[in-house]
């Protein structure tokens, strides 16, 4: 049995840490084109993107692409900054501890390779016919 006495939640480090080493691991292919990517976390995503997104309830969304696809990159585009993989802590933990079945290195690493096949320029259907991971 577990002693959870002082055990704390993984904090925001933790999970850019685990974020960092799934980019580590990307196939050759991908790894140069996820380089100029940053990696962000926060607790929730914004009240603001939720409405834009149609999501009511803040823990579910556990990750989001914010950027240009590189299927939609031009070279006569204004860079802004730089393409972003947000990662949302509370709810990437809860979705943790509600499946029961995956590591947290797991889990953050299905989200940040789904959220990178959004910068490689698939839809969340192209996504989803090779990737069933809700089942």
């Amino acid at each position: 049995m577990t002693d959870w006495e002082g055990l704390r939640a993984p904090d925001a480090a933790a999970i850019e840490a685990l974020a960092r080493a799934a980019l580590a691991s990307l196939p050759v292919e991908f790894a140069g084109h996820a380089q100029d990517v940053a990696i962000r976390v926060a607790e929730f995503a914004p009240d603001d993107v939720l409405d834009e997104l149609q999501i009511d309830d803040p823990f579910d969304l556990t990750g989001l692409y914010d950027g240009i696809p590189l299927t939609e990159k031009s070279v006569s585009d204004q860079p802004g900054g730089p393409d972003i993989v947000w990662l949302f802590r509370r709810p990437l933990l809860d979705e943790w501890a509600a499946r029961g079945n995956v590591t947290l290195a797991e889990l953050v690493g299905h989200v940040v390779t789904h959220e990178l096949a959004h910068h490689f320029g698939w839809s969340d259907d192209d996504i989803a016919s090779i990737d069933r991971w809700w089942e």
